[in-house]
């Protein structure tokens, strides 16, 4: 998984943590160690003072959408992307 801390001017200056790429081996899927990840993630978020945690995942993928929603996740807001 990749980690980005993105300095902010909403939510009266908050450094949010963005969460992209999370993968883990689709043999390894099952025994925690995703759970274990963001576990992870969380907590070196708030080492480094995030407020808030993000992360966006393709529509495509129901049971990421799953696993995000048991970590406490909420579906919140409609992204756009646009190719360069």
């Amino acid at each position: 998984m990749q980690l980005t801390f993105i300095p902010g001017l909403a939510r009266a200056g908050a450094t949010r943590l963005q969460i992209e790429a999370v993968r883990v081996h689709s043999g390894l899927r099952g025994n925690g160690l995703g759970g274990a990840m963001m576990t992870w993630a969380f907590a070196e978020g708030r080492r480094r003072g995030a407020r808030l945690i993000q992360l966006t995942s393709d529509q495509s993928r129901p049971a990421a959408h799953r696993f995000y929603e048991r970590m406490g996740f909420e579906a919140s807001h409609l992204g756009f992307k646009l190719t360069l």
